[in-house]
C-alpha cells in the first residue's frame, strides 16, 4: 500500500501527495512515515530538483496519527519501543526542517513547503510545522490544530517543542493545552501557518522556486534566537510557567497525566538546545502512554467511540438515512432535537398541541443561529437555509412522508400513547416511530403503537446542541429496521450512538442517579458538602453530585423518586436520599431553575456557592471521612451500576458502557470510563473495595458476581469482553 506518492515536475519541484488508500481522510502510519523518509531522501539526492511540496490528495490534508499505530508500539516494545519509534519520526521531520542545510553555514538547504487543501490536526499539522512555509487553502469549514490533549495524550511529533518556540508558550498554550482547532484564516492570524491562498500547491510551487537561503533557516536554528515570552529562567518567562502550572493543575486536578507532562516538555525543552528538547518531548510523550490512563482514554475517546459511530452495533440492513423527519412536542428537548436535524440537512417538521407553541420551538433553533452567527460560526445564508427546513405547526398530516418520528413531549404514559396513534394514523406504514425518554420503559410505551418492531427509544441529552450522546433503546419488540434507522440518524446529525436494552433508567440514568444519590446520602450524615463536590471534582468528575441534581432539578428527583417507589415498593432503597430531596423542594429549592438548591444563586443566575440553610438542617459530623472514601463511594456508585447492567444483559458491549458514560455523564474520563477504571485498578483490588464499603454502608455496594468471576480468574473486562473476545451474553 503507498501512502506517499512522488511526481518531478518540469519546473524542477518535486511534489509528494499524500492519499491513504482507502481512507477518507489522511492517517499516519509507520510504514507512511517510511515512505515518506524515501521521498524525502529522493529529492535532497538530486540535483535536478530545486525544491519540494508536501500536500495531499484528498479534500483535507489529514486527520492525524493512527493511534492503533502508536497502541501496537507501547504493546510490542513497552516504553524503549515508543521512545525509539517517536524518535524514528523526529529524526525525518528534523531531515525535511533541515533539508540538507550545512550545519555551520545554514545555507545550501532545499526548500520545502506545505500545501494544505483542507483539515489539518494532529501530525497533520506537526508535520507542515517541520516544512519551510506552510500554505492553506481559503476554506472556511478546514480545522486545523493539535487536539491530542483531548484523547489523553499531547503533541509528540515535534508540536509541543516547534510550536512553543514558534510562538512562546503563553500564546501557545491554546492550542497545546486546550486542543484549540482553528479556520486557517484564524490559524494565520495566529501564527500556526504562513499563507492562506486560493491555490495552496500552487502557491507553494511558486514560493519554493523564489525562496532564497535565509527562507530556510527555522528561528530556533539561528544562535540569537530568543523564545517569545521568554525562557523560563526570564523574569517574564518565569511568571508565564508559574501561572500554567496553576492553571493546568486548576482545571485538571492533577488527575490528567497528559497537560502536566506537556507542560514538563515544554519547560525543561525550553533551558536546551532543540534537538535535546525534541528527545525530551519524546521521553515525556513516552511516560504517557505507559501511563494506564492514556491507554484508557485512547481506547474510549478514539479506536471505541469511532467505532461506534461507524456503526460497529449496527444491523445488517441497507441504509436507513432520514429524508424527513417529524418532531412531537416542541418544547426544549423537541426544539433541540429540530435544530441539530434541520442542522444536518434533513427537513423537519416540528409538531405542538398549539402553533404558538410550535414557534416557540422553531425561534429556539432561530436564537441559537444568532449566537452562531455572532460568534462567527455561522452565516445569515446558512440560518435561512436551516430555518427553511422546520415546519412549526399542528397539523399531523403534515407528517406524511416522514420516515422517522421522534415523540419528545412530557414524561407521562398516556401523553406518550395519545401522540404515538396519532401520530401513527399520519405517517407511512414504513415509517420508524421512536420516543425520547428517560426513565419510561420502551416496551410499555410501545403497547400503544399499532406497530411494535417499528417502534424503538431515542434517548437525546440536554441541551441537544452540545451534548453528544444518544442512548438508542432497543424494546422487547423492536425489530432490526428501527434500530438501524436510529443509528443511521444519529450519524446524519453528528453525535455519538450507544445501543442498550430495555431496562428501568436504561444505561445513563440507571448510572447517574446513584452517583447522585450517594452524595446527598453523604450531606444526610453529616458529610460536608463542600468535601462531597470537591472530593467528585477532584477525581475527574466534570460536577459535584449536588451541582448536578441542582442542574437537572431537584423536583425532577423527586418525581423519579416516587415512579420508583411506587414500582419497587417495599425493595425501595433510597429512602434516606428523600428525607433530603423532598425536604429541599418543600423549602421551594427545586434547583438552578429555582434560582435555590443545595447551592445559593443570585439573581442572574449565577452560582454563588453551597446554600448555607443545608449546613442547620444536616449539622456536621463530628469526624469527616477522607477524600478517599467519598470519591471511593461516588465511583463505586456509579460503576458497580454500569457492572450490573453488563450482567443483565442491558449493556451488550463495554465499548458503550465506557463511551456512554464519559460523553454521557462526563464519568471521571482519564479512566476511560467505567469499565476502563476497574482495569486499570483491577478486579481483585475492587472486590476488596466493595467488601469495605458494604461492611459499612450496606448492600449497594455489594460486589456482582460477574465483577467477583473476573476477580478471581484474574481476567480484565476488556480482556474478556473487549473487540475480538467473548461478548456479553
Amino acid at each position: 500500500m503507498t501512502d506517499f506518492t512522488y511526481a518531478m515536475g518540469t519546473d524542477g519541484v518535486a511534489v509528494i501527495t499524500w492519499d491513504v488508500p482507502g481512507k477518507s481522510m489522511n492517517v499516519m502510519s509507520l510504514q507512511g512515515f517510511a515512505q515518506l523518509d524515501g521521498h524525502i531522501d529522493r529529492a535532497l539526492a538530486d540535483p535536478a530538483v530545486k525544491g519540494v511540496v508536501i500536500t495531499s490528495g484528498k479534500v483535507d490534508f489529514a486527520g492525524g496519527m493512527d493511534l492503533n499505530v502508536i497502541a501496537a508500539m507501547r504493546d510490542q516494545g513497552g516504553a524503549q519501543g515508543i521512545f525509539d519509534g517517536v524518535m524514528r519520526m523526529h529524526g525525518v521531520l528534523r531531515k525535511i526542517e533541515r533539508a540538507g542545510m550545512d550545519p555551520k553555514t545554514l545555507k545550501g538547504a532545499k526548500p520545502i513547503a506545505a500545501a494544505l487543501p483542507g483539515t489539518a490536526l494532529g501530525i497533520g499539522l506537526e508535520l507542515p510545522l517541520a516544512c519551510h512555509r506552510i500554505f492553506a487553502a481559503d476554506n472556511p469549514k478546514a480545522k486545523i490544530g493539535l487536539p491530542e490533549i483531548l484523547i489523553g495524550i499531547f503533541p509528540g511529533g515535534g508540536g509541543t517543542t516547534r510550536l512553543a518556540r514558534k510562538l512562546g508558550p503563553m500564546m501557545a498554550a491554546p492550542f497545546l493545552l486546550e486542543g484549540k482547532l482553528s479556520d486557517p484564516k484564524a490559524a494565520k492570524a495566529a501564527g500556526l501557518i504562513d499563507d492562506v491562498v486560493a491555490d495552496p500547491l500552487g502557491a507553494a510551487r511558486a514560493w519554493v522556486l523564489a525562496a532564497t537561503d535565509a527562507d530556510l533557516v527555522k528561528p530556533w536554528d539561528r544562535k540569537d534566537y530568543r523564545m517569545p515570552g521568554g525562557a523560563p529562567y526570564h523574569p517574564a518567562g518565569f511568571m508565564t510557567f508559574v501561572g500554567a502550572s496553576a492553571m493546568v493543575n486548576g482545571k485538571t486536578q492533577g488527575v490528567y497525566p497528559a497537560a502536566k507532562a506537556l507542560l514538563s516538555a515544554v519547560y525543561e525543552g525550553a533551558l536546551v538546545p532543540f534537538d535535546t528538547a525534541l528527545k525530551i518531548e519524546a521521553r515525556w510523550f513516552t511516560h504517557v502512554l505507559m501511563n494506564p490512563s492514556s491507554g484508557a482514554m485512547i481506547r474510549s475517546l478514539f479506536i471505541n467511540k469511532e467505532a461506534l459511530e461507524k456503526g460497529a452495533n449496527r444491523p445488517k440492513v441497507p441504509d436507513q438515512k432520514v429524508r424527513k423527519l417529524g418532531v412531537l412536542g416542541a418544547g426544549m428537548m423537541g426544539a433541540g432535537i429540530a435544530y441539530v436535524a434541520a442542522g444536518a440537512g434533513i427537513e423537519v417538521v416540528l409538531i405542538d398541541a398549539s402553533q404558538a407553541a410550535a414557534d416557540r420551538g422553531k425561534a429556539h433553533s432561530e436564537a441559537l443561529l444568532d449566537k452562531a452567527i455572532s460568534r462567527r460560526k455561522s452565516t445569515p445564508e446558512k440560518k435561512a437555509e436551516v430555518l427553511a427546513r422546520i415546519l412549526a405547526t399542528t397539523d399531523y398530516a403534515a407528517l406524511s412522508g416522514c420516515d422517522l418520528i421522534v415523540e419528545a413531549v412530557f414524561e407521562d404514559m398516556a401523553v406518550k400513547a395519545e401522540v404515538t396513534r396519532r401520530a401513527e394514523a399520519a405517517i407511512p406504514s414504513g415509517a420508524i416511530f421512536a420516543t425520547n425518554t428517560s426513565t419510561l420503559p420502551i416496551t410499555e410505551l410501545a403497547v400503544a403503537s399499532a406497530r411494535p418492531a417499528q417502534f424503538i427509544g431515542i434517548h437525546f441529552f440536554s441541551p441537544v446542541d452540545k451534548m453528544m450522546l444518544v442512548e438508542v433503546i432497543r424494546g422487547r419488540d423492536t425489530g432490526d429496521l428501527a434500530v438501524a434507522k436510529a443509528l443511521d440518524f444519529v450519524r446524519q446529525i453528528r453525535k455519538t450512538p450507544i445501543v442498550v436494552n430495555d431496562a428501568r433508567f436504561f444505561y445513563a440514568n440507571r448510572c447517574i442517579i446513584p452517583y447522585i444519590n450517594e452524595g446527598i446520602r453523604m450531606v444526610a450524615e453529616g458529610v460536608a458538602p463542600a468535601l462531597v463536590e470537591n472530593a467528585a471534582r477532584l477525581v475527574g468528575m466534570p460536577l459535584g453530585p449536588l451541582q448536578l441534581v441542582d442542574e437537572t432539578s431537584l423536583d425532577l428527583g423527586v418525581k423519579i423518586a416516587r415512579a420508583t417507589q411506587a414500582a419497587l415498593g417495599a425493595d425501595y432503597p433510597d429512602d434516606a436520599v428523600d428525607d433530603v430531596l423532598f425536604w429541599m423542594v418543600d423549602q421551594g429549592r427545586a434547583g438552578k431553575k429555582a434560582g435555590a438548591g443545595f447551592y445559593a444563586y443570585d439573581a442572574t443566575g449565577k452560582r454563588e456557592g453551597l446554600w448555607p440553610g443545608l449546613g442547620e438542617k444536616y449539622p456536621l459530623a463530628g469526624a469527616q471521612p477522607d477524600v478517599t472514601e467519598v470519591q471511593q463511594r461516588l465511583l463505586m456508585a456509579q460503576v458497580l451500576e454500569a457492572v450490573r447492567a453488563l450482567e443483565d444483559g442491558v449493556l451488550t458491549d463495554i465499548r458503550e458502557g465506557d463511551v456512554g458514560a464519559i460523553l454521557g455523564w462526563g464519568f471521571a474520563p482519564w479512566s476511560g470510563g467505567p469499565f476502563g477504571w476497574l482495569d486499570i485498578l483491577g478486579a481483585a483490588r475492587a472486590v476488596v473495595l466493595c467488601d469495605a464499603l458494604e461492611a459499612r454502608f450496606g448492600p449497594r455496594f455489594r460486589a456482582p458476581a460477574l465483577l467477583r468471576d473476573i476477580a478471581a480468574t484474574g481476567d480484565s473486562f476488556y480482556g474478556r469482553f473487549g473487540p475480538g473476545a467473548r461478548q456479553a451474553a
